[in-house]
């Protein structure tokens, strides 16, 4: 066992053009005065990173890594969530994830695709010249607006799509792979790696890749009333990252788990502040410490109710208390005593 880093936060929901979330010196001092020990940087916002420069310098990613050190942080890993969505869109979405791209990409989803690959293969560079081995990411979508199947899709739909999402992403797995960096998806809905079966899909459809690895996110399980604790014991040793934030799944006789389209608030699934929903986060620790996971544990805030302010000052402590340190020997030593092969050969009734 192995005891879980902590406690860290991700910074995209926080960064802001007012002090002191404008950039990554001021950030990295808010979020060191909170308590916290990490960040996980969005790769996409420019206030706290150049990932095209990121991905070409190491002496950028040192200067980079001076200013969060300067502040008593580490960096915990590095966040793809945008580009990674842009390596694979359903053209039904086009329009709105055009706003993810730079403007001279908008319309041409074929250079956008194109622009969000070099990206994703940037952020792994930049990763290695910043010493970490893991990088957060969605997978992108083709198959998702056939989920629900009506019509009834056609044969061979499903796999088409599976097998089309893993050709997307072979290069930059294979660049991963050559750098030693998990590419860690997470599972997440509107993505095509949504739950565990979908996961399972894109890695066989991907011939195992050896890159291929798990952020875990209790919150988006809730939100499909999955067993997000026996989705440690199936997926723990591909698990890599861990975003700790909290949901809540009430449903009415009017409204379940799609929503009904309404807003985040009015929603029966919705994302809340830690400790506010009903995320067993006991048990996820318990679980992730038994299994030896011994990577970051951050605070990813998206609650519909409460403030990003008084969520990260909630959150430093919320995920500190419950950190386990891990035992290093068992409870009943006391009780044992040196054992040798013929002592237990006489225990046993066994004959020399």
């Amino acid at each position: 066992m192995k005891t879980i880093k902590g406690p860290a936060i991700f910074l995209a929901q926080f960064l802001d053009d007012s002090k002191p979330y404008n950039n990554l010196k001021n950030i990295c001092e808010w979020t060191a005065s909170l308590g916290y020990r990490g960040v996980q940087i969005p790769a996409w916002d420019k206030r706290v990173i150049d990932i095209t420069l990121a991905g070409q310098s190491k002496d950028y990613c040192d200067e980079i890594k001076g200013i969060v050190q300067e502040a008593g942080l580490e960096i915990t890993e590095l966040a793809t969530h945008l580009q990674g969505q842009l390596v694979a869109v359903h053209p039904a979405y086009n329009t709105m994830f055009d706003n993810f791209a730079p403007a001279e990409y908008k319309g041409n989803p074929k250079a956008r695709t194109e622009w969000a690959v070099n990206q994703v293969k940037s952020a792994a560079s930049a990763s290695r010249h910043l010493g970490i081995n893991v990088m957060a990411s969605f997978s992108g979508a083709l198959v998702w607006p056939f989920m629900y199947p009506w019509p009834q899709r056609p044969s061979g739909l499903v796999e088409a799509g599976f097998a089309e999402l893993a050709k997307r992403w072979m290069p930059i797995l294979d660049h991963c792979k050559d750098l030693g960096i998990a590419l860690c998806y997470e599972v997440h809905p509107g993505e095509d790696l949504h739950d565990g079966i979908t996961f399972e899909r894109f890695l066989e459809a991907t011939g195992n890749h050896q890159a291929v690895n798990l952020l875990y996110d209790p919150s988006h399980f809730v939100l499909q009333n999955l067993d997000y604790l026996q989705y440690i014991d199936h997926y723990h040793s591909f698990i890599k990252m861990f975003h700790v934030k909290d949901a809540e799944l009430n449903p009415t006789g009017k409204s379940g788990v799609y929503g009904g389209y309404q807003d985040w608030i009015d929603r029966p699934g919705r994302f809340r502040s830690l400790g506010d929903g009903q995320v067993d986060f006991a048990g996820i620790f318990s679980k992730l410490s038994q299994y030896g996971y011994d990577g970051w544990a951050v605070l990813e805030w998206e609650c519909c109710i409460k403030s990003p302010v008084q969520g990260a000052e909630e959150g430093a402590d919320f995920i500190a208390d419950h950190i386990i340190n891990v035992t290093e020997k068992a409870f009943d030593d006391f009780a044992g005593g040196v054992i040798d092969e013929a002592t237990n050969k006489k225990i046993l009734g066994i004959d020399n």
